[in-house]
């Protein structure tokens, strides 16, 4: 007798325990969030920023000046670095010449008026044919086309800045020789730092849309922030043999002290 009132009180207890860790886990954090919100997709992600460019010559010459520094602002446009190609110069001065030649001869052309006789004897003026007049005007439409040859190729000696960032690397300086297609300067939108992930599976990405709110957890600064998704990558890559998918993603609000190339860990919530 003693024995059975033994058993039904472990079983009672059993039972009990068990209860209390299902109603433990039913209100959980977690299982709250997850009632709320639907299931979640996680992957690692890196921080970039949302523009990047290495800047280089087409030309291979002496770099005569760079005009910045590493951690320098630049707007669009604005020069940073040239090449030593006094040639390319005076190429452009003698097509300037050129076509300011060129332009007078047709304007003369188109006034310019010849003297002539009637069968009589008299006197009387006239302009130039039609066709010296074409003629002229033909010699200034391709003295014009070769000036700005000559200006689109001195212009290729010059790097500028093809967006608003910061200049990150400067690569090379002013006397070195610049090489064909070899980077001078970095430049990068320091401001506007974007995630993108590196190992969203095929699985994963079926499951996410565009706009899709999601919180990224950047391990450096030990905080997570809220984020969206901005863009997919319609083509897959491949990572240790699976096949990946590059979501990227933008922070509602830029953290402070975020910089390029930190790692993070992006939850996203699904539908």
């Amino acid at each position: 007798m003693k024995e059975k009132k033994i058993r039904v009180v472990r079983l009672f207890v059993s039972f009990a325990l068990t209860l209390f860790t299902i109603i433990a886990l039913l209100l959980s954090p977690i299982a709250t969030a997850r009632a709320q919100g639907g299931t979640t997709v996680t992957a690692s992600a890196v921080i970039v920023p949302a523009q990047a460019a290495e800047l280089g010559f087409l030309n291979s010459a002496i770099i005569r000046e760079v005009n910045v520094e590493r951690g320098d602002a630049a707007k669009a446009g604005e020069p940073l670095a040239a090449l030593n190609t006094p040639e390319l110069e005076y190429a452009v001065t003698a097509a300037e010449a050129a076509y300011r030649s060129a332009q007078s001869y047709a304007e003369l052309q188109r006034y310019r008026t010849v003297k002539r006789y009637t069968w009589k004897g008299k006197p009387y003026f006239e302009t130039e044919p039609r066709e010296v007049i074409q003629r002229g005007d033909a010699l200034a439409v391709r003295a014009q086309a070769s000036l700005e040859v000559a200006q689109a190729t001195l212009a290729q000696s010059t790097l500028t800045a093809p967006f608003d960032g910061t200049v990150v690397a400067v690569h090379m300086l002013a006397g070195e020789l610049a090489q064909l297609n070899h980077p001078v300067l970095t430049i990068a939108t320091l401001d506007q730092l974007q995630v993108e992930t590196t190992d969203l599976s095929e699985r994963d990405v079926a499951k996410i849309n565009i706009g899709q709110t999601a919180s990224v957890f950047v391990a450096a600064l030990g905080k997570e922030f809220p984020a969206h998704i901005t863009a997919i990558a319609p083509h897959a890559d491949t990572l240790g043999g699976d096949v990946v998918f590059k979501v990227t993603l933008v922070f509602d609000k830029q953290p402070v002290g975020l910089l390029w190339g930190m790692t993070a860990e992006v939850t996203i919530t699904t539908e």
